[in-house]
């Protein structure tokens, strides 16, 4: 196998992929066109490791298996809908701006259930969306404004899907990245930056909106704070509780609204690779807008506006499937109003409105929560201990290290891993691709727009669990060791790794079975 200075820290990967959703953008990772399509090839059989061939392993696809959609679940409510007047007529017309009140409603004691708040959450706190994607556009055109609203602060590695968002509704140039460790985001950090932007915008006269117009449903936040708190992508990291309640504090004293995409929160089970449970019920944290909600008097505290500073980004894609485009916000009562009140929805009203039926039936069924709780999280969390137990196998004996490694909860899609020196993430990245027929995503597509060194991401890549078959993603990590390992060799800096033949991995797989 050549091995040649691509492989070198400083390389450039010029052609990368996310099979989450297509995107050439010369200005997006700091690399030019660094996210052109690299999956186009299928399941085609193409190129050589080890003298053989080998089908492409996509660990890069952020997706659900297609196993794991719930079509007979769906085909039900489906047909439960549209079999029923009363509910099939005003599925088919306009919704109301809030969302089919039904829905919202199953939702609202659904996520009761879940978080187990001090108080019931009302439906009134809830607004259907057309997913966390539309929702987050949705909330920039009521709650922001292009030039008073001085920045979008995101926690960094980012959810590179997210910036393009931001920059549509008129932030380019204008993102900027908060570093996070084990605790999550970098509070300090994030307190001189907003002090430094606030400081910078008064001295411009920046002191109102001067694009939106003042109405009573809407106000326009100072700054937006953009995070996956828990399970987050990629880095897999759960914010703390305490970090949570600092960021609360901190979005209040600088008037910023938390766009929590709080998305793969239901998908979760114990660490342990041993543990025989592998679901749980109840959230392990409370999210972001139920901190909101009560720390320090809550949102009804003196001298708050009542719109709060904190929204939960929810979506039906991690745990019924990306296709059926909704999703929920919660925020108080005046946010999801004004969430409503956006142009689109004025217009077109409630956004999934016939989908919407379907999301109810399934929730009031049970059968949603029959297929998170007995179906998603087992088969997860079985995927997660056999990717786990590879990466043990094949990559830790070569000096690749995990982040909150003493956790007792884990969850969402992926795994983040961190390389050992000197590897270059986009060098391994490209190698794998090259020579491995194996897709992952290098560290530094994560990283935001703005950042032009970005720190820490250059030996960092995601991988995931979701969309390929269990029996082959122990064989993903076995190949991502082999181009480890073929590069340490030629560098100098071999170190012994088990080489357990591709017929072997069963093993790992029959496990957790």
């Amino acid at each position: 196998m050549a091995v040649n200075k691509m492989l070198l820290p400083d390389v450039s990967l010029v052609r990368f992929a996310s099979s989450e959703g297509a995107i050439s953008d010369p200005g997006l990772c700091n690399a030019p066109g660094l996210l052109e399509k690299l999956t186009t090839c299928g399941g085609l059989t193409v190129g050589k490791m080890n003298g053989t061939s080998e089908a492409i392993i996509d660990l890069l696809k952020g997706w659900p298996n297609p196993a794991l959609l719930p079509v007979a679940q769906i085909k039900t409510a489906s047909s439960i809908a549209l079999s029923t007047p009363e509910i099939s007529t005003p599925a088919l017309l306009y919704g109301p701006d809030v969302g089919y009140e039904p829905l919202r409603e199953c939702i609202a004691n659904w996520l009761t259930q879940f978080y187990q708040p001090p108080t019931p959450i009302p439906a009134e706190r809830i607004c259907i969306t057309g997913g966390a994607s539309q929702n987050v556009a949705c909330i920039l055109q009521v709650f922001s404004d292009p030039i008073y609203t001085r920045n979008v602060w995101m926690v960094s590695p980012t959810y590179f899907l997210a910036m393009r968002i931001f920059e549509d509704s008129g932030f380019h140039g204008r993102l900027r990245s908060v570093p996070e460790d084990e605790q999550g985001v970098d509070i300090e950090y994030l307190r001189k930056a907003l002090r430094k932007s606030e400081e910078k915008a008064i001295a411009e006269g920046n002191t109102k909106p001067t694009l939106k117009p003042v109405r009573p449903w809407s106000k326009i936040y100072r700054h937006f704070i953009y995070a996956v708190p828990t399970f987050s992508n990629p880095s897999s990291i759960t914010m703390s509780l305490e970090r949570r309640q600092q960021l609360v504090r901190l979005a209040r004293e600088y008037d910023a609204c938390i766009i929590a995409d709080d998305v793969y929160d239901q998908l979760q089970w114990p660490a342990s690779t041993t543990a025989a449970q592998s679901s749980t019920e109840h959230a392990i944290l409370p999210r972001i807008v139920d901190i909101d909600r009560t720390l320090d008097g809550g949102t009804d505290r003196k001298g708050a506006d009542g719109f709060g500073n904190a929204v939960s980004n929810g979506t039906f894609s991690k745990i019924v499937g990306p296709g059926c485009r909704t999703g929920w916000s919660e925020g108080t009562k005046k946010f999801a109003w004004g969430n409503s009140q956006v142009g689109s929805t004025r217009s077109g009203g409630a956004p999934s409105q016939l989908t919407s039926t379907f999301m109810s039936n399934l929730l009031e069924s049970g059968d949603l929560q029959r297929h998170i709780f007995q179906t998603l999280q087992p088969t997860y969390a079985r995927r997660y201990r056999i990717m786990m137990a590879a990466i043990e196998e094949y990559l830790i004996p070569l000096g690749v290290t995990l982040p909150q490694t003493s956790r007792d909860m884990v969850g969402g899609y992926f795994i983040w891993l961190t390389l050992p020196k000197p590897l270059s993430a986009k060098g391994v990245a490209m190698l794998a691709k090259k020579d491995g027929n194996l897709v992952i995503a290098p560290g530094n597509i994560f990283a935001v727009t703005s950042d032009k060194k970005p720190a820490g991401l250059s030996r960092q890549v995601r991988v995931c669990f979701s969309w390929e078959q269990e029996e082959i993603l122990a064989e993903g990590i076995r190949r991502l060791g082999w181009v480890i390992s073929s590069i340490q060799t030629s560098r100098g800096h071999h170190k012994k790794v088990k080489t357990r033949p591709p017929g072997d991995i069963g093993s790992l797989v029959d496990q957790y079975r």
